[in-house]
């Protein structure tokens, strides 16, 4: 029998780039918390009495247990097999050190990375066939796999190897640090010894005396013995997801490796204290300010982590109940615009892709129909596509499990009429509870010292019938330059490519001073609306006293954007720029008129109204390039600057209509 992990382990196949720190962006210290958490809740004398010792501890079907993988619908079957056959025979991808050398000489991460985790995602892919087949055909490449990648001077990318004494450029094998990375493939080869190891036996028992030693050397004491990860958060460190994502990692391999009780039990009590300052750092609303595509490896880590604890103690840690918890989870409905429009502030692609079976067993375990239906919703859409579960084999194994279930249970997108997150003031209002039809806007204050920031303090965004009107671009291909001080060289991140003000020629400041002021919040049946000082956003020589927005939605009527200022000085440009996918006309005076581009159907028009006495206006088209911007908007953007005339005075209003044509 098997102890039903009902909720996932670890990773997840996000978008490979999309991953990675600020090493530089000094976030407050995140102090203990001091509500009670896992650490309190369970402390190592309450973890000695429920922890299941190793042999006890068994959360999903192996290979040997034929009745549950048999069972698997046909159709999930013959596509998992077909995926793992088209790799049979083929030579695994290369990872010279010149490849690994290319971050640090030429900033690129892609190229030693697409391999990487080729590696990683066909090992993957290999032992689930196997598990479903069960005939011994895929276990030599299995091992060619295992191999392959214990073979592999560090399992720390090139981006993140700069954590070592010697800094970045190629890694030493002397010093093991442990990133993201590093953390999966650790769990990867926990989860492979534990579905497929007595059958790696029957090739060589060299095998799995292998795994255990190489996850032993490069994770498990590493991460045991060391306190000065910075994503652990001991050392006064900011906190992210890189705590609940190595954290999910690490403790999949303690649970599933670790043969020495007291080590085993020593790293779980050191998991949950880490945790508790993960949660810590949360504000009680539960939002994520990493953005969408981000929470599947930050509240959905954190996920990860409770699952497995609840499993391996046999349903004794359990913090379910905890509000806190509960709006972690939320947070991935309260982002959604609609299908898989998210509000992509911070560094969220236009559209994200959300882990529909952890979304489901997260609203399920919580009790939350919103996030069951969410969850299923994504699911049953994703299998008119395609049979297969894609993922890490922790998230993998419960999607299998949980096939039927996915399948009947009610989907449908919550689609909230009302959002707002004080913790990290972003709001988001519709026309209609439960509809796309209609206008929506969603808004954010907060400070630019985000996680993931942009400079983006009082950006806004408009989508019509579900679709996007004005834009947040969201982030593209990661590289070097991503996560270093030439960070906000890159326009997706400066504030003049955002919905947002340029005053006197000066953009907004990266830093946790540069911050609103004022924020307030309301709304009722009719409206919503944000409104906001963000004059401490931009540095001291863009001359502004006081900038005050209000984002006000009219409900079935319109939208409306005040600008309320006053500055010390007039001596460079001043505009307002509004970001686009849609096509532009300027056919009448004080009018834009923006058309969805639709191939298929008949889109929405939106209708811009300006006072021409004070604004004019002027396009710049963008192309796109970077596959991550072009999957969401297509070939280009377009940036439409409203620009005031140069003898506009220190203090004026502008006001903005935006009209939803019928």
């Amino acid at each position: 029998m098997y102890i039903p992990l009902q909720k996932t382990c670890r990773q997840i196949t996000i978008p490979i780039l999309c991953l990675l720190f600020f090493f530089f962006f000094k976030l407050p210290a995140a102090k203990e918390p001091d509500k009670t958490k896992l650490s309190v809740l369970y402390p190592p004398e309450t973890l000695r009495q429920i922890l299941l010792q190793r042999d006890k501890w068994h959360p999903y079907p192996t290979l040997a247990e034929r009745d549950f993988w048999n069972s698997l619908p046909e159709e999930t079957r013959r596509a998992n097999i077909e995926l793992a056959e088209k790799t049979l025979g083929k030579d695994w991808p290369a990872l010279p050190a010149a490849l690994y050398l290319e971050f640090a000489r030429i900033g690129n991460r892609r190229n030693y990375e697409d391999p990487y985790f080729e590696r990683r995602d066909r090992l993957e892919n290999l032992v689930i066939a196997e598990c479903i087949e069960g005939k011994g055909r895929f276990l030599d490449e299995i091992v060619n796999g295992l191999w392959t990648i214990m073979e592999e001077t560090s399992w720390v990318i090139p981006a993140h190897i700069g954590a070592q004494k010697a800094g970045v450029g190629l890694p030493d094998p002397d010093e093991p640090v442990v990133d993201l990375f590093s953390a999966e493939t650790v769990s990867l080869l926990a989860w492979t010894d534990y579905l497929v190891g007595p059958e790696l036996d029957k090739v060589s028992p060299l095998v799995r005396k292998r795994i255990k030693e190489e996850a032993t050397e490069r994770v498990l004491v590493p991460c045991l013995e060391r306190d000065d990860f910075w994503w652990m958060g001991f050392k006064g460190d900011h906190i992210n997801n890189w705590n609940p994502w190595c954290n999910s990692n690490w403790l999949t391999a303690v649970l599933l490796l670790e043969d020495n009780e007291e080590k085993r039990l020593g790293a779980v009590a050191k998991i949950f204290r880490s945790l508790d300052l993960f949660t810590g750092s949360y504000h009680p609303d539960g939002g994520c300010d990493e953005g969408p595509s981000y929470w599947g490896v930050a509240g959905g880590a954190l996920f990860d982590c409770l699952e497995l604890a609840l499993s391996a103690t046999g349903g004794k840690v359990d913090i379910y109940g905890d509000p806190l918890i509960q709006n972690i989870g939320r947070y991935i409905y309260r982002a959604n615009i609609s299908e898989d429009y998210y509000i992509d502030f911070a560094d969220a692609p236009g559209k994200v892709h959300i882990a529909d079976d952890l979304v489901y067993r997260y609203g399920k375990r919580i009790g939350d129909s919103d996030l069951m239906g969410l969850g299923a919703y994504a699911a049953q859409k994703r299998m008119k596509r395609e049979s297969l579960v894609i993922g890490s084999l922790g998230r993998r194994l419960p999607a299998l499990l949980n096939l039927n279930e996915l399948k009947t249970t009610r989907a449908f997108q919550p689609l909230l009429r009302d959002v707002w997150l004080d913790g990290i003031q972003v709001m988001a209002a519709r026309s209609v509870q439960g509809s796309p039809k209609g206008l929506y806007v969603a808004a954010k204050g907060g400070h630019n010292a985000e996680s993931h920031n942009h400079n983006d303090v009082g950006n806004f965004i408009v989508y019509v019938d579900g679709s996007p009107a004005l834009v947040d671009a969201g982030v593209g291909t990661y590289t070097r330059k991503t996560f270093s001080d030439q960070r906000y060289e890159i326009w997706t991140m400066q504030s003049a490519y955002h919905n947002l003000p340029t005053i006197n020629g000066v953009m907004q400041k990266d830093g946790r001073q540069y911050a609103a002021k004022n924020v307030m919040y309301k709304s009722g049946n009719s409206f919503a609306e944000l409104s906001l000082d963000i004059a401490g956003a931009y540095p001291e020589n863009a001359g502004v006293k006081s900038w005050n927005r209000t984002v006000h939605l009219e409900r079935g009527k319109e939208v409306r954007l005040t600008e309320s200022f006053t500055l010390s000085k007039i001596d460079g440009d001043l505009y307002l720029s509004l970001l686009t996918p849609c096509s532009v006309k300027l056919e009448k005076v004080g009018e834009i008129t923006l058309k969805e581009v639709n191939p298929v159907a008949q889109g929405f028009t939106l209708k811009i109204f300006y006072n021409s006495q004070k604004l004019s206006p002027e396009l710049e088209t963008i192309a796109l390039d970077d596959p991550r911007l072009k999957s969401a908007w297509g070939d280009s953007l377009i940036r439409i600057v409203l620009r005031a005339g140069k003898a506009h005075p220190a203090s004026d209003t502008w006001n903005l209509r935006l009209v939803q044509e019928r």
